[in-house]
Parts: structure tokens; C-alpha cells; sequence
């Protein structure tokens, strides 16, 4: 068996596209534009082509872009400020702070200053409460991402067996609530599930989210089976020539490749969802902060 593969670079733009319409048909019909502000503290080599892409993506797809850089060193009551001005501001939507934020802040503090309705980010206690009861809420971008490819696929997930390899706040618990809030029976395993291999065997969606390279060999994957890959992560690569690396998501891709029905590359599969879905969220924010109808086809 040859796997489908899921193309997320191009579910991405399908994605984007979508957002950029409803965005215009905001404009037009109720004179409103949404807007995402974006915080970077530091000078994070990594985090600031990530917001600089996020700033690019969101002026493509027709939102106002407001990004706000401060000092590595900015004192946590002045970055709390920041967040409760753009709570305030009607023109902003949506809110994300960026992270790994500097050690001197707490996180969950920054975090949680965030008026939930804003939090594009998915993250605000409020946010991860109403996700994990059922409840209508802002939903962390990369499950988000990763359950619209699953739908897309599979149309309805209802009775499909779906094991989340890790238990991060940010994807594997969120995922595993999105996935049962679908009627999937879910497992969520980690790295000190017994007979771990045994577990991933039973399901028909694998999510491998563990952060670990190539850790989930193609004889873990049931025939047939879905692979959706979050890990991104970067190993020497001296076929390339000394110094050289290259990315490679948690599962080995060729092996699992061979036996799964469909499964995500890295890169190129789950990684340009997230952003797509930080677009997503922003325009949904921005609905329902007045009153509007939601963007078909980009919530949960």
C-alpha cells in the first residue's frame, strides 16, 4: 500500500483563501475588517520570521496587522499593559502573544491577561475549559489544523479509533478533545504508555505529537491507517555535506508511508496549517465579537 499524501501547504492556501473572502464580504457587507495583533518580546532568531510571516499572511488575506515588539528585558507590568490596551481596542480581534516568552515572565500570567474572546491563540484557562466541555470556544491552531485535513479526508469521524501520541497543552490534550468532541474513541498515549507500540496499532487516526524524531516506525501503523505528523524536528544530516541537517517529523515517514492510508509529510504537512488557523480564528473571533454569522468550514 502507497499512502495518500495529505498535502497541507495546499490545504493551507485553500484555507486562506477562504478566510480572505469571508474578510472581504466583512468589509463590504458590515464595513468591518478584522484585526490581529501580534506581541514578540526579545529577539528570538526563530520567533521573528514566525511573526514576521504571520504580519505578511494576514495583510494577503485582507486583515489589519498590528505587531508590537518589545525589549527582552520589558518588565512583566508593562507587557501586561500592552495586553489589557489591546483588549480594549475595538479595531483589534484577535490577540497572540508570542512565544517562548523570556524567563522572567510568567507565562500563564500573560497568558491568561488575554480577554478570552481574543485569544486566537487558544490557550486563556477560559478557552481550554469551554473546549474540553464541549462548549463554543477559541480552539489552539494546530489541533485545529489537523482536525479540518482529518474532516477533509474522512468526511465524518464518528466511531473511528484515534490514538494522540503526546500530552502537550498546546496539541495533544487539545487534540485529543477536538477528536472526541467528533465522537472518536480516543487514547491519549505518551512516552511512558506500556506497550505503546500495541496501543498505536488499534487506531485508525494517528496523531503523533511527541516531539521526539522518527519515533513512530511503520510497523506501530495499523493498514490503512491515517498518520497526521506535528512533530517538526531537525537531525545532522551528513549526506548533505558536513554541518548539514534537515527536518523530519515523530514518525519515520517512509516506513509508516508504506502501510498507512494517508499521512502528512514534514514538512509540508500539519506545519502551514497554523498559521492558516491563526487567520481562521481571528476572522471567527471577529464574528462573533459582532454578532455575526461564523465563517463556514474554519472552526471546529
Amino acid at each position: 500500500m502507497s499512502a495518500t499524501v495529505i498535502d497541507g501547504k495546499a490545504f493551507a492556501a485553500t484555507v486562506r483563501e477562504k478566510v480572505a473572502i469571508h474578510v472581504a464580504r466583512l468589509k463590504e457587507e458590515h464595513g468591518i475588517t478584522p484585526g490581529l495583533a501580534v506581541v514578540l518580546v526579545g529577539e528570538d532568531p526563530a520567533s521573528q520570521v514566525y511573526v514576521r510571516s504571520k504580519g505578511k499572511m494576514t495583510v494577503e488575506v485582507g486583515m489589519n496587522s498590528y505587531e508590537h515588539k518589545l525589549d527582552i528585558d520589558t518588565p512583566e507590568d508593562v507587557l501586561l499593559a500592552l495586553i489589557a490596551k489591546l483588549n480594549a481596542d475595538p479595531a483589534v480581534h484577535g490577540i497572540l502573544v508570542q512565544l517562548p516568552l523570556p524567563k522572567h515572565l510568567d507565562e500563564d500570567l500573560v497568558i491568561n491577561a488575554i480577554d478570552p474572546a481574543k485569544d486566537v491563540d487558544g490557550f486563556h484557562i477560559s478557552n481550554v475549559g469551554l473546549l474540553g466541555t464541549g462548549q463554543k470556544s477559541m480552539v489552539p491552531c494546530t489541533p485545529l489544523g489537523c482536525l479540518m485535513m482529518l474532516r477533509d479526508h474522512h468526511g465524518a469521524l464518528s466511531g473511528m479509533n484515534a490514538v494522540v501520541i503526546g500530552r502537550s497543552n498546546i496539541v495533544g490534550k487539545p487534540m485529543a478533545q477536538l477528536l472526541l468532541n467528533d465522537s472518536c474513541t480516543v487514547t491519549i498515549a505518551h512516552s511512558r504508555t506500556k506497550d505503546l507500540p500495541d496501543v498505536v496499532r488499534g487506531a485508525d487516526i494517528v496523531v503523533a505529537a511527541v516531539g521526539r524524531p522518527e519515533m513512530v516506525p511503520g510497523d506501530w501503523i495499523k493498514d490503512g491507517a491515517t498518520v497526521i505528523d506535528v512533530g517538526i524536528n531537525r537531525i545532522d544530516a551528513p549526506e548533505k555535506g558536513e554541518g548539514k541537517t534537515r527536518l523530519v517529523g515523530d514518525v519515520h515517514y517512509e516506513s509508516c508511508a508504506a502501510v498507512a492510508g494517508a499521512i502528512t509529510p514534514v514538512p509540508g504537512g500539519v506545519g502551514p496549517m497554523t498559521i492558516a488557523c491563526l487567520l481562521a480564528n481571528t476572522v471567527t473571533a471577529c464574528c462573533r465579537a459582532n454578532n455575526l454569522a461564523e465563517p463556514e468550514g474554519l472552526t471546529a
